[in-house]
């Protein structure tokens, strides 16, 4: 095996694993967007239910004018029955007078449905802020824990960060230059395993040749797929399996999803 290959094995695998928790880290501003989104739905329950509940009382308001006004027209229309001198005029007032009580009746009945509608309204603003207090002390508790497993992550970003720093060391500078940009162009993966007579990640087959020299100890020479361009290797998992976890790690169980077959 290639002297720096076992190296950048293990600089694969905390690759991987750098890739998931960035992955997670990327995740935490949209759940917390969800959560807040949770709070802001609620606050606008709360208003919406303020605002019918504020139109109904000035609806309210002016169907209590209108019985007023039209109860006061009755009651004009009435004191005019004494001074009219001829009997059309009577009847011209009583028209009046019926008129102004069928229209005193019609705004009581709307007023009524008003008055039933605006304690609906002032019940749904009251339960509105109840489950907000409820949504507001739910997400209270949802961000602190999304915080703390933020923080977490951090940490653990921190640590694999470290860990890739420790590897990087033990590779010469322009090797990693290479394996990096290969990385670069497939998602972070530089590194497949030959799986049966194939690329582990595009599914290429590979030269026999190719398999045999890299199966050898004695080897010191990198070889790439023809078709990704990815650094083959050669996993013995035969091996005891503390000679062999770096190979593991970097097998596709271990590793973010592989990308589509390339051909």
């Amino acid at each position: 095996m290639h002297p720096h290959l076992k190296p950048l094995i293990e600089l694969q695998a905390v690759d991987f694993r750098l890739i998931g928790i960035r992955e997670r880290i990327s995740q935490f501003p949209k759940r917390l967007a969800e959560v807040e989104a949770r709070v802001t739905a609620a606050r606008h329950q709360v208003a919406a239910a303020k605002e019918a509940l504020l139109t109904g009382l000035k609806e309210r308001k002016t169907y209590e004018m209108d019985v007023d006004q039209w109860k006061e027209r009755a009651k004009k229309y009435r004191n005019q029955t004494g001074e009219v001198k001829s009997n059309e005029a009577y009847k011209a007032l009583l028209h009046e007078i019926q008129n102004a009580e069928n229209e005193i009746a019609k705004a009581e009945d709307r007023l009524l449905e008003r008055m039933v509608s605006g304690e609906e309204y002032d019940r749904q603003v009251k339960a509105s802020e109840a489950a907000l207090k409820e949504i507001e002390a739910a997400v209270n508790k949802e961000r602190q824990a999304i915080q703390a497993e933020y923080n977490a992550a951090q940490k653990e970003l921190a640590a694999a960060e470290a860990v890739r720093a420790a590897a990087m060391s033990a590779v010469p500078e322009d090797l990693v230059d290479h394996y990096e940009r290969i990385a670069k162009r497939h998602g972070g993966i530089a590194l497949a395993e030959i799986r049966g007579e194939g690329c582990g990640q595009c599914g290429v087959h590979i030269r026999p040749h190719v398999i045999q020299q890299l199966q050898r100890e004695s080897n010191e020479g990198f070889f790439h797929c023809e078709t990704c361009t990815r650094i083959l290797y050669y996993a013995n998992h035969s091996a005891a399996p503390e000679n062999s976890s770096a190979s593991a790690a970097a097998s596709a169980g271990d590793a973010p999803p592989a990308p589509a077959r390339e051909n």
